[in-house]
């Protein structure tokens, strides 16, 4: 129908069961059509370049490529999908990097179907949609004074103090789930942020800057 065209889908979550569930869920209401399915960041870039969906409904945390480094990627891309994030995880390691990156939205799994359902099309028509949880979480990052780490996001802050606990690149990619790369880059934004050449001097000016104590 013109007036009500179906939003195309495509589902990403490593679970098995969560997938199932969202597809008999999707495909059981009119109006949407689930395209398909990824079960890490990595393959649900590849297949957004294939289907051409008009939301991605994101896990975040996957062993197969994070959702964040996935949004940032697609992101990147000019991808015309939309990005809504659905995941068990709203702190602010979670939210923040992944509305950074690029997500439209971003809901929680024990969302009501038909939030879900409603979420979906306000994120396919380009609105933004943030459970009440994790938009009272932005509104107060927003608000409160900015500390003295306000500059670094959050991520950045984490492959911080594992810097300086002496993690090596690659075992920092493997406690946050993200790629080496992914590592490298936080830690060029990081010098740059702290005016700093290298690792050391850049754990010296945080501790400083009282970023880390």
């Amino acid at each position: 129908m013109a007036d009500d065209p179906t939003i195309t889908l495509l589902l990403v979550d490593d679970h098995p069961v969560v997938r199932d569930g969202l597809r008999g869920m999707f495909s059981a209401s009119p109006g949407f059509t689930v395209l398909g399915e990824a079960s890490g960041g990595i393959e649900a870039v590849a297949l957004a370049a294939r289907l051409d969906p008009d939301v991605i409904l994101m896990d975040l945390r996957m062993p197969g490529g994070s959702g964040v480094e996935a949004i940032a990627e697609l992101t990147r891309r000019g991808a015309r999908a939309k990005v809504l994030v659905l995941t068990t995880y709203d702190t602010d390691s979670d939210t923040l990097p992944a509305i950074e990156a690029g997500a439209t939205g971003y809901l929680l799994k024990d969302a009501p179907r038909d939030e879900l359902f409603t979420a979906v099309r306000a994120a396919a028509a380009g609105r933004t949609v943030l459970s009440p949880a994790v938009a009272s979480r932005l509104v107060t990052a927003v608000r409160s004074p900015a500390p003295a780490d306000a500059t670094l996001s959050a991520r950045e802050r984490e492959v911080l103090a594992l810097v300086a606990k002496g993690t090596s690149n690659r075992e920092i990619a493997r406690v946050l789930f993200i790629s080496e790369a992914t590592v490298k880059t936080h830690l060029t934004h990081i010098y740059a942020k702290l005016d700093a050449k290298d690792r050391a001097a850049a754990v010296a000016n945080a501790y400083d800057r009282g970023i880390l104590g």
